[in-house]
């Protein structure tokens, strides 16, 4: 399969915003837009998301567009909160969990598709249905869990402390 210049244009985006979310994620525990990495995630995430909307294999709308604009609309829902609700506690924690969610559900079509490309000539995967896909997933799905959790549980500490 080869890739169209947009199709290369949002795989660089994308990847971008994959490596700032996983700075982010190390620096601060968390998917910081005050921070430059999160910055770069929300930008290039916003950009990958609709670039998105261009790509398509069979031609047409097709499911992957939909997913694209939950993504979207996620990123614009934590920058929102992140902007507005400056001081509200149950804000911060559904912002950090809209961009930790957009994060994960952008995996999912990087993952599906970096498997039926890699390694060249001989991919992991043959189609999106490949076990391999799904067993990827369920670990990064795992990974997510474990990930809002302690999110949640150092959020909720840090509130907790400023209270006192």
């Amino acid at each position: 399969m080869v890739l169209t210049n947009l199709g290369i244009f949002h795989t660089i985006i994308g990847v971008a915003a994959i490596v700032a979310a996983l700075t982010s994620f190390i620096k601060h525990g968390k998917i910081n837009i005050a921070a430059l990495s999160g910055k770069i995630y929300f930008y290039g995430t916003v950009v990958a998301s609709l670039t998105a909307l261009g790509l398509s294999k069979r031609g047409g709308l097709n499911p992957g567009h939909a997913f694209a604009l939950f993504i979207f609309v996620l990123v614009l829902v934590a920058y929102y909160l992140h902007l507005r609700e400056k001081g509200n506690n149950r804000a911060r924690f559904v912002e950090n969990f809209c961009f930790s969610f957009s994060f994960f559900l952008s995996l999912i079509p990087t993952v599906a598709e970096t498997f039926q490309r890699v390694p060249i000539g001989s991919p992991l995967a043959k189609d999106p249905a490949d076990p391999v896909i799904g067993k990827t997933l369920l670990v990064l799905f795992v990974f997510f869990v474990a990930g809002s959790i302690y999110q949640y549980r150092t959020q909720k500490k840090i509130n907790t402390s400023i209270a006192k």
